[in-house]
């Protein structure tokens, strides 16, 4: 009966010393990265921003430190191609200096001024510029359409004039790159752990 007592809290602190499945971390960068500049294997400091509880204790402090390394950089194109990222994170280390390996999965991300979110494990994909390329062809057609009205006194100048406009934005479309990926000091991310990780 002694020894039975003794297995079941053994496995009750077992279970309590490890981070449960599906559990969600919000992490801070500690450095800053970015597609423009970034490389395959490049590191990645963050730190935890609350500490993960189980039972009403606390397993994983606030400001514990996780490592990571760059797996894929690929910087905006000018024609075609979105800036992406890819990130592994793999070391969870207290501030006594333990460490733990980890692997979660990143599910999402500060979106910044430029829309960037997670689109696949562990990939973050800067959003479409569509909507602002649209917007720069329209404007650089209206000028087109007022110059070719103004020089020709009517609307067959103000077609051409469009026209020229419009060819003249697809160009600068064509020729400006993208938003790059960000991920700067003091942005954060969630991660989330698809399997248990013990910490004995």
């Amino acid at each position: 009966m002694r020894f039975a007592l003794l297995a079941i809290l053994s496995i009750g602190l077992a279970s309590a010393a490890e981070i449960p499945k599906g559990t969600h971390v919000l992490l801070k960068m500690m450095n800053s990265i970015n597609t423009r500049t970034a490389s395959d294997g490049d590191q990645v400091y963050l730190q935890t921003t609350m500490p993960i509880a189980v039972g009403g204790s606390v397993l994983v402090p606030a400001g514990s430190y996780v490592q990571g390394t760059v797996v894929r950089a690929k910087h905006s194109g000018m024609v075609a191609g979105r800036a992406e990222l890819a990130i592994r994170l793999e070391t969870l280390t207290f501030a006594s200096g333990k460490a733990f390996k980890i692997a979660p999965r990143l599910s999402s991300v500060d979106s910044g001024e430029t829309g960037q979110k997670v689109e696949s494990e562990n990939e973050i994909k800067q959003g479409n510029d569509y909507a602002t390329d649209a917007r720069r062809i329209a404007i650089l057609a209206g000028s087109g359409a007022g110059i070719g009205g103004f020089t020709d006194r009517g609307w067959t100048g103000a077609g051409i004039g469009a026209g020229i406009g419009g060819a003249v934005g697809v160009a600068a479309t064509m020729l400006t790159r993208g938003h790059e990926v960000q991920l700067r000091q003091g942005s954060t991310l969630d991660v989330v752990f698809d399997r248990a990780i013990s910490l004995e």
